[in-house]
């Protein structure tokens, strides 16, 4: 049988009050997934290396919410990764994984000396989210949509393996690989249950494909 998700143990009474914040075009981490990123601009490069230095070793992605911004507009709704691995290039830049949390609301700026932004955080909501999930998604239609989308999009995939995938890791991981809009990641992230989050994607995942396949029509 396949493991659940690992959840880190974290005492809620040490979870920080404020947190070094990376707004990403594009970057969905949600609790349980892992995110790979390759960091080079200066002051995220200070960001990670003051990170480092932290006992919690945690950051907040959260998404833009006007394509092409600097950051200073985000989605409130986040979530918090632990830095779980670390490796520094020759020409300086940082290449680090993140495992996703707990989901939490950003509050107030704080001055940040680095150049990043640092933000009040709020984990009150999202408790739940150190939970393992323990319910079952309807996997029959859901695995229905996920071809039909893979096919019309002209991806492959070894079904055999996806189909073995345990529910949250298989969610997860499709939520935070596949191109949906910023906008479709942040219902995802904002998504209160599993079950929710995979009829939420179903949803994304039909619309998507009909879209594909009503263009696809107008071509011919």
């Amino acid at each position: 049988m396949e493991e659940k998700i690992s959840r880190f143990t974290i005492n809620n009474k040490e979870l920080p009050s404020d947190l070094p914040v990376f707004p990403l075009q594009g970057a969905l981490l949600l609790p349980g997934g892992i995110l790979p990123l390759n960091i080079f601009e200066p002051r995220y490069v200070q960001m990670v290396k003051d990170t480092m230095a932290t006992n919690h070793r945690m950051i907040v992605m959260t998404l833009p919410m006007i394509e092409g911004s600097n950051g200073s507009n985000v989605y409130k709704l986040a979530c918090a990764g632990k830095l779980i691995s670390f490796e520094e290039t020759l020409d300086g830049r940082f290449l680090i994984s993140l495992s996703g949390i707990m989901r939490c609301r950003l509050k107030d700026d704080i001055q940040e000396a680095g150049g990043y932004k640092r933000m009040t955080v709020d984990f009150a909501e999202f408790l739940s989210d150190m939970k393992p999930n323990d319910i079952e998604i309807e996997r029959d239609g859901f695995f229905r949509t996920l071809r039909s989308y893979f096919d019309i999009k002209g991806l492959s995939a070894d079904w055999k393996a996806i189909e073995k995938c345990e529910d949250e890791k298989l969610i997860t991981t499709l939520a935070m690989l596949c191109p949906f809009s910023d906008a479709e990641k942040q219902s995802l992230l904002e998504a209160n249950c599993l079950n929710d989050r995979a009829q939420i994607m179903k949803v994304i995942l039909e619309m998507s494909a009909f879209e594909e396949g009503e263009q696809n029509a107008k071509k011919h």
